[in-house]
């Protein structure tokens, strides 16, 4: 008995390392994609879909999970559904991509910490899950926070709400083809793959192709892409199986908190008054909402489902 619970509590605790390690390492990703800024984001996009294609092929073979792959395939409605949401990935990437090197990291991050409260919507509309009132106010709160910066300061935070909206769609669509985070990635990189092979080499034909002619450590850099992409979801998967889901709840906002601090203090973009009432309002209701899901969970008057979480931010 002993020895099981000392089991259980090294297990919990590579599970909270590995969460940590993968929400904090999307947090901090617009680094990586400021390193590759010289080239444009459709370019960016269609090499991390051949890569991590790529790289998701090694990652498969040394799993020995192609059995997994190969019931998805015989699967109509799960190949509908890969392919649905690898279209909203992949505006979510391109979208995330583009505004990294815009200089809007800090839109980015005000995208994501409203998307726990998109996929809350998503569950009421789509799903017909019902919504407590403190989900509502929550909800509510997002949508006057919007609403302030929008009317009251005259800009629309287009960047965070086609984040949110794409990525909460992602969850939505992967929810309902019932993959598994690798194994669904992997479907709908290789259903998107060839448009981006494509691109790629309309892009050569056009001598517009930039990767050939650059550095090598840029180069290494645009082949990590794959990595990048697909190892955050290893150590995502770790962590689902070994920890709770209100504690992968409250770790999922270490993505966009780390994209906030690193887009404000490392990359000095402006963060003004109206961004700011914004923020607060998303924050209250965030508070709201994760507090409400917390007690209902201990209390045991819900789902630990209640709790969404995050699957591949960016």
């Amino acid at each position: 008995m002993a020895h099981r619970a000392s089991h259980q509590k090294r297990e919990d605790r590579s599970g909270l390392v590995a969460g940590i390690a993968a929400f904090g390492l999307w947090g901090v990703i617009p680094i990586y994609w400021k390193l590759l800024k010289y080239l444009p984001a459709a370019e960016i996009l269609a090499h991390r879909f051949v890569w991590t294609t790529l790289f998701l092929i090694a990652l498969l073979s040394w799993q020995q999970r192609w059995p997994e792959i190969r019931q998805i395939t015989q699967s109509r409605a799960a190949l509908t559904y890969c392919l649905t949401s690898g279209i909203a990935i992949s505006v979510n990437w391109l979208t995330f991509i583009w505004a990294v090197n815009a200089g809007r990291i800090v839109e980015t991050s005000l995208g994501y910490f409203m998307t726990p409260l998109v996929n809350v919507l998503f569950g009421a509309v789509f799903l017909r899950e019902r919504l407590t009132r403190i989900q509502f106010a929550a909800v509510t709160l997002a949508a006057v926070g919007v609403l302030t910066l929008t009317f009251g300061y005259g800009k629309f935070p287009w960047v965070a709400i086609v984040l949110c909206t794409s990525f909460g769609l992602y969850g939505l669509l992967r929810k309902q083809s019932g993959t598994r985070p690798i194994a669904g990635l992997f479907v709908e990189t290789t259903l998107l793959t060839p448009i981006a092979l494509g691109y790629l080499i309309a892009l050569h034909w056009r001598e517009a192709l930039i990767f050939p002619r650059t550095d090598a450590a840029h180069a290494l850099l645009l082949c990590s892409t794959g990595i990048v992409t697909a190892l955050p979801l290893v150590w995502f998967g770790h962590a689902a199986r070994h920890l709770r889901l209100t504690t992968l709840g409250f770790l999922q906002y270490l993505s966009p908190s780390g994209s906030f601090l690193v887009g404000v203090f490392l990359y000095r973009e402006p963060f003004t008054f109206g961004q700011l009432i914004t923020f607060g309002l998303i924050w209250i209701g965030l508070a709201m909402f994760t507090a409400e899901a917390a007690y209902r969970w201990r209390s045991g008057s819900a789902e630990p489902a209640a709790t969404p979480v995050a699957e591949s931010p960016a």
